[in-house]
């Protein structure tokens, strides 16, 4: 399998993995959202399925790209723009190496300037940096991400529709970093790391 290969099935997985928890998404974001992280993620989800069935990518940036521009024109809220962004800024970075932590950390760069979040401001960022740290010292496992996860439980959120809860978003797991443990744990399966 080829590294473009193991790619497009970490997105495939990673579709699969939100639509099979849209529900649970939406019920973390009423908790401390609007309620619709996981419906906007699934839309997206699909629109990246239906644009992959016609593609052949030959290399990791056009594939990166193309899923970074349907997810922004296709997903609302802030996750559209988020994870866009995080894509879009993978696939500039493709060009360069086909490292997976520096492509990782170069879309977590484009989180947090289109977020402009930093770390424990209780978002998707939250999850992102520490498993990078992981996936560069080869040390990433699906416990590593889940316990990363849950440490965003009893963060304060400081940034985004959390934030006007103040201290009452203290017990709350992130919906944005719940679907990037998703993603990280797509990541796993799908191999891309074993190399």
């Amino acid at each position: 399998m080829t590294k473009v290969d193991k790619v497009s099935l970490w997105i495939e997985k990673f579709g699969e993995k939100i639509t099979e928890n849209k529900e649970h998404l939406n019920s973390l974001d009423t908790a401390i959202g609007d309620g619709d992280h996981g419906s906007n993620l699934t839309r997206g989800a699909t629109a990246v399925k239906e644009q992959a069935e016609g593609a052949d990518y030959e290399n990791l940036s056009d594939l990166f790209k193309d899923v970074g521009m349907t997810l922004v024109s296709k997903v609302g809220g802030a996750s559209g723009p988020l994870y866009g962004s995080a894509f879009i800024e993978m696939a500039k970075k493709a060009r360069e190496t086909e490292d997976i932590g520096e492509i990782l950390s170069a879309g977590l760069e484009g989180i947090q300037k289109r977020g402009k979040a930093d770390t424990g401001e209780k978002t998707m960022v939250d999850e992102w940096a520490p498993v990078i740290e992981h996936v560069q010292n080869d040390s990433l496992t699906e416990e590593v991400i889940t316990e990363i996860l849950q440490k965003t439980k009893d963060m304060k959120a400081t940034k985004g529709r959390a934030s006007y809860l103040g201290d009452r978003s203290i017990g709350h797991i992130d919906p944005g970093a719940q679907s990037s443990a998703y993603l990280f744990e797509a990541l796993l399966e799908a191999g891309v790391l074993d190399e």
